[in-house]
């Protein structure tokens, strides 16, 4: 394999998990900033109140963009990695 076959596709393989990354991130990084300010406006300094609505949101934001997900990795390995094996 040439070096910049190998380059490529893990250029193209990182690329890939920050797009499919990106959706549970950004629901993380709002729902952190949502509790954070509800907690120093109300000075309520509740661990699992930071903890369980994040939590959540992750799951919801995971189950809703799963669908996405396993069509951005099965397109991928298809179109980049099997004729990549295969020698094509």
């Amino acid at each position: 394999m040439d070096e910049m076959v190998f380059y490529d596709t893990l250029r193209q393989a990182l690329w890939i998990a920050v797009i499919i990354s990106t959706p549970i991130l950004v629901v993380a990084l709002v729902a952190g900033l949502v509790v954070g300010l509800f907690q120093a406006l109300t000075s309520i300094q509740e661990m699992t109140l930071t903890f369980v609505p994040k939590l959540v949101a992750i799951l919801v934001v995971f189950w809703m963009s799963m669908g996405f997900m396993t069509e951005a990795l099965t397109s991928f390995f298809h179109d980049r990695i099997i004729p990549l094996i295969g020698g094509l």
